[in-house]
This record gives C-alpha cells, sequence and structure tokens, in this order.
C-alpha cells in the first residue's frame, strides 16, 4: 500500500499543516522550529518507512513516527504553559495526537518482530 492512501499519514500531514499556520507570526523561533519540525517527522517518518524494503525498516520508522508524536505531545503541552497555545487548541492537537498513536501502533502491530 503507497503511504499517500493511509488514514493516519493523512492525519498527520494536516496537523503538520495546522501547526506551521498557527506558529507562522511566532517570534520563538527555537520553539517554532522545533514544534513544527517534530510535527513534520510524523508524517515523514511514515512515509519513509512505506518506502523501505522490508517490514523490519518499516516497523523502525514508525517507532521513530511515534516517538515524534510524544515529542510533539510535550511541545504542545509546554507551548500551552508558556501561552504559546490556547488551551482549547492544545486539548485538540493533544486528542489528534493520540488518535495518531494509536494507527501507528496498529501498523506496528502489523508489521510483525
Amino acid at each position: 500500500m503507497s503511504f499517500e492512501r493511509l488514514h493516519v499519514w493523512k492525519k498527520a500531514c494536516n496537523l503538520s499543516c495546522e501547526l506551521y499556520q498557527h506558529f507562522a507570526n511566532c517570534r520563538d523561533f527555537g520553539f517554532k522550529d522545533q514544534i513544527t519540525r517534530s510535527g513534520l517527522s510524523i508524517p515523514s517518518n511514515i512515509a519513509e518507512g512505506f518506502e523501505r524494503g522490508s517490514e523490519k525498516e518499516k516497523r523502525k520508522f514508525l517507532f521513530y513516527a511515534r516517538g515524534s508524536a510524544a515529542e510533539l505531545r510535550t511541545q504542545i503541552l509546554i507551548g500551552c504553559q508558556v501561552g504559546f497555545v490556547e488551551p482549547s487548541l492544545a486539548e485538540k492537537w493533544s486528542a489528534e495526537l493520540f488518535y495518531i498513536k494509536k494507527m501507528i501502533n496498529t501498523l506496528i502491530q502489523q508489521c510483525g518482530d
């Protein structure tokens, strides 16, 4: 299956786009760079894993995507605490990440050991 057809990849791309749009005018360039990069890493690692030649490689990149989701969730929570992200938006994005993580976990299980 092509990664472009994966629901999880589409959801992760949409979230990444939301992050770029939300932080377009953020003056804290370090935070902006870090949060947009971790958001971009999720769909990028899913895509890379699906383009690799083996289930072992696919699984490895799905684990990277899951790690990037955890990194992004942390940054969203910190962004909320420092006032860069409204609480309702942080909650929305965290819920999206929870759903994305569940879908990634399912793909990891389908790869086997």
